[in-house]
């Protein structure tokens, strides 16, 4: 009797927080979300945009979900992508990780929509679609640093994703090549970000949006998928606009591997752990893949990437440079940077220079550079820590900007600070609008060209 009567405040505590959530009609069912924080928000958490792939989908393209009864409550996030524990001594633990490990499996091909407009497909709002970033081996959609309400507010829908990681998302191997006819194997985690992309396309009315008004953005390994959803012939017609965060541009720092190489790393890997069929690969454990990685690391003696984007003759034809290169990229407007202390920042600012450069050369719209310069404050003395303990404009510093997610850190951030990310949310959103960051309340952003190399300081302001 006592369990049921706590079902029953549960349901009414959850219908309360919902009941200014509409019933939402989409593909595969209703779905009702939850009132965000603001009271002004809807936000849809956990909706699947792909069948889980798992089993016999293991290494295989996104298959539709199966369509369901009844009202979905979404209102809790979906797991992320199968990854490794967070390392709690390192310093991207503490900066944007402390909550804890999140919920992990296979089954991960779940999105979420903040929204100021659910049920009124007349609104058609831009949309801003999400790809959080991790070396294609972490990460989830639903980071701390990521919200949609401030977004919201400005009256643009924010889609956050989780997609297939490491091996799960990014393996080649000679085996799946072979049962690929025709084409190569690897980029399932890309393959997924097109799914989704695709199921926004199809769906995002009901939430308010306008599918024919798509910013694609993401940074670090984000920011790379980004730019090869740019370079694919599958995403023409699907992507309005793109903003490339530390991690694309012309000869940037990270670039597909070569297919041929990635297989045969693969399969030195699967061999040595006696796996040799592709049925048998399919039906090992997946908490047996990080043994297997290990394993073949320590024998190689350093660490080998098993897991990363590579040509894979369907999704990706060519290098991220050659399609650049050949003038194969997407025809759209693009907003590129890097942060002052990112990995590799004088190679980041290069690319993001030559690609606007290039897009010029080539009759297009140049893109809007920036340099994220800001130099994080420290935290308090009681929660510093020695060592690592950086208060730099570093990889990843810009997204509580961005994300106007601030209010989250436990950093000392000044009026300043939340000023300087009020003018970023206001640069994001005005570009996914009209394709151009510049509007009333924020200094002018100049085009980069040859004849102005124009870089965009993102600052606080004295």
């Amino acid at each position: 009797m006592k369990g049921t009567i706590l079902s029953v405040l549960a349901c009414a505590t959850f219908v309360s927080a919902i009941a200014d959530s509409p019933v939402l009609e989409i593909e595969s069912g209703r779905i009702i979300g939850e009132s965000a924080d603001d009271g002004y928000t809807i936000v849809y958490k956990g909706i699947p945009y792909a069948a889980p792939p798992v089993g016999a989908l293991r290494w295989k393209k996104p298959q539709p979900v199966e369509p369901w009864d009844g009202v979905r409550p979404c209102n809790e996030f979906g797991p992320a992508s199968l990854q490794g524990d967070q390392d709690k001594r390192s310093f991207y633990f503490r900066e944007f990780f402390s909550d804890g490990d999140p919920q992990r499996s296979e089954d991960c091909l779940y999105l979420n929509i903040w929204t100021p407009a659910a049920g009124r497909p007349s609104a058609k709002l831009p949309v801003m679609f999400w790809i959080h970033g991790g070396a294609f081996s972490g990460g989830f959609g639903h980071e701390k640093e990521f919200d949609g309400e401030a977004f919201a507010r400005k009256g643009v829908i924010l889609v956050t994703i989780n997609y297939r990681l490491g091996l799960c998302g990014f393996m080649a191997h000679p085996l799946l090549t072979a049962e690929n006819v025709g084409n190569g194997s690897g980029n399932y985690g890309l393959f997924d970000q097109l799914a989704a992309l695709k199921w926004v396309r199809r769906n995002i009315r009901e939430f308010g949006g306008d599918p024919d008004n798509i910013t694609v953005f993401g940074q670090s390994a984000g920011a790379c998928s980004v730019q090869a959803l740019a370079s694919s012939p599958l995403t023409e017609g699907l992507i309005s606009k793109a903003i490339i965060q530390s991690g694309g541009g012309l000869n940037g720092p990270l670039a597909p591997m070569p297919r041929a190489k990635l297989e045969e790393i693969n399969k030195e890997m699967w061999d040595l752990a006696g796996i040799t069929t592709l049925e048998a690969m399919r039906s090992c454990p997946p908490e047996q893949f990080g043994r297997i990685v290990s394993a073949y690391v320590a024998s190689k003696g350093s660490y080998q990437h098993s897991s990363w984007l590579t040509v894979d003759g369907e999704l990706l034809l060519r290098t991220l440079n050659e399609t650049a290169l050949s003038g194969q990229q997407l025809d759209i407007p693009y907003m590129i940077g890097y942060n002052q202390d990112d990995m590799s920042p004088e190679i980041m600012k290069r690319a993001a220079l030559e690609w606007s450069l290039l897009l010029e050369k080539q009759g297009r719209a140049p893109a809007y550079v920036y340099a994220f310069t800001r130099e994080l404050p420290p935290y308090p003395n009681e929660l510093r820590m020695d060592g690592d303990d950086r208060t730099g404009a570093f990889h990843s510093a810009e997204l509580w900007y961005v994300f106007g997610t601030l209010g989250r850190s436990k950093r000392r951030f000044t009026k300043a600070d939340y000023d300087l990310s009020e003018r970023m949310v206001t640069y994001w959103t005005n570009f996914a609008k009209s394709g151009d960051p510049n509007g009333d309340g924020v200094p002018v952003w100049r085009p980069c060209v040859n004849e102005d190399r124009y870089i965009q300081v993102l600052d606080v302001i004295d």
